[in-house]
């Protein structure tokens, strides 16, 4: 049987239309990049995040996004997140783990146990008492798609943020894991890995190491900039624009990979 070529973009991504997606974080940065992205394309969204400032803008952005404030890594937060979703959309096909924070900037032995154990706690536990909810509803569904947020720093080592890269690099095995044990459930799993990304976070990451190291803003982002193939940071609409694509019909046979969406990171 032949493979017809898709006659637009819409019939490209087919398959998105009235799915029903939660994504963690998703009222500000990629977060809301890829709940405006899926919800563009026809998709149900629900997001949580910490910010009820953020929340309330991303309502007027979406209306109609089921939305709650919820911490990851704190089991009642994440019990009453998916008690909204399973009342607001009726049950679950895709699950983003999105939900990360920077961590510390420091060396290993600056870095207090406190700072270690939360950074690991939001951007690694909170992916799978996530996974740990969603899955019975992906199977409730018939199956779905998981899409784990990971980084360029889950692929190279990434001096002074330690507890940021271990997390990552753990996302990337957890991924792999799951869509093994996932995939006869017809769940697809896959981890997407971020490089430099425009935004906040990243304005602060280049912020605390220029100050570290006794430079400019400008000339430590520089330095960043020279390890990316294509020397330029990558947008969070890139990175939805992956996941819409995993998420659709065009995605369907991929699982079990880590996707780098950041311009080629050689090194960190």
């Amino acid at each position: 049987m032949g493979h017809t070529v898709p006659a637009s973009a819409a019939d490209f991504l087919r398959g998105l239309s009235g799915q029903r997606v939660l994504v963690t974080a998703g009222a500000s940065g990629i977060g809301f990049a890829i709940a405006s992205t899926l919800s563009a394309l026809g998709a149900r969204i629900a997001i949580c995040d910490i910010s009820d400032e953020a929340i309330t803008s991303a309502r007027t952005q979406l209306p109609g996004i089921a939305a709650c404030k919820a911490d990851v890594s704190v089991d009642a937060d994440v019990d009453a997140l998916f008690a909204m979703v399973q009342r607001e959309l009726g049950g679950l096909d895709a699950l983003i783990n999105n939900a990360g924070i920077a961590g510390p900037t420091g060396g290993v032995d600056e870095i207090s146990p406190t700072d270690w154990r939360r950074c690991i706690d939001i951007c690694l536990t909170g992916q799978f008492l996530c996974a740990r909810l969603g899955v019975p509803m992906l199977k409730a569904s018939g199956g779905g798609s998981i899409v784990n947020m990971s980084s360029a720093a889950g692929r190279h080592g990434y001096a002074f943020r330690t507890p940021y890269s271990s997390a990552k690099f753990a996302v990337v095995g957890f991924t792999q894991s799951l869509a093994k044990e996932l995939g006869p459930s017809n769940i697809r799993v896959n981890a997407i890995l971020p490089g430099i990304v425009e935004g906040p976070r990243m304005h602060n990451v280049i912020a605390d190491r220029a100050a570290q190291l006794g430079l400019s803003h400008e000339a430590m982002e520089e330095r960043y900039l020279e390890k990316v193939s294509l020397r330029r940071m990558v947008s969070p609409y890139d990175v939805a624009d992956m996941v819409a694509f995993l998420l659709s019909a065009a995605g369907a046979s991929i699982s079990g990979q880590s996707l780098g969406v950041d311009g080629n990171v050689e090194t960190l």
